[in-house]
């Protein structure tokens, strides 16, 4: 059993132990339990509001056990527009629903919602369901609320 409570920046030359593939909701939750596919026991024990990022480095509070954090490939949709004002316009609709969104320059990234999806259709937006890491920003005051 690692009791994960010490957050390190991403280090690709750490010796890690495990690596825990969790999707986007997951790396939002500071307090949890993880079981791995071996059945090893995991307690995320972090600061609240502590958001997870691909590649983060946790560190076990009684061994040196180093866990990797990775975006683990979850369904999502990918949103492409023929205009880059297309594109803002649905960032702003679904802002305005806080809907957690990956913001690139070519394309928008959520969890797969019909709903959204059909909106988003609506507009004039080609949508693809994808199975990918996703990777939404982490807000603008520097956390994350669950919604």
């Amino acid at each position: 059993m690692l009791t994960l409570t010490q957050r390190k920046p991403p280090n690709p030359d750490a010796a890690v132990t495990l690596t825990l593939a969790l999707t986007a909701e997951e790396r939002t939750r500071s307090r949890h339990r993880f079981e791995t596919e071996d059945g090893q026991v995991l307690f995320l024990h972090l600061p609240r509001g502590t958001v997870l990022q691909d590649g983060d480095i946790l560190q076990d509070e009684a061994s040196s056990s180093v866990v990797r954090i990775t975006a683990k490939p979850e369904q999502v949709l990918t949103v492409t527009a023929q205009t880059t004002l297309l594109l803002l316009r649905a960032a702003y609709h679904l802002g305005n629903r806080h809907v957690p969104i990956e913001i690139t320059a070519n394309y928008l990234r959520l969890s797969a919602d019909p709903v959204l999806r059909t909106m988003l259709e609506q507009l004039g937006l080609q949508v693809n369901e994808e199975i990918l890491p996703f990777q939404p920003e982490s807000g603008a005051y520097g956390h994350h609320h669950a919604y």
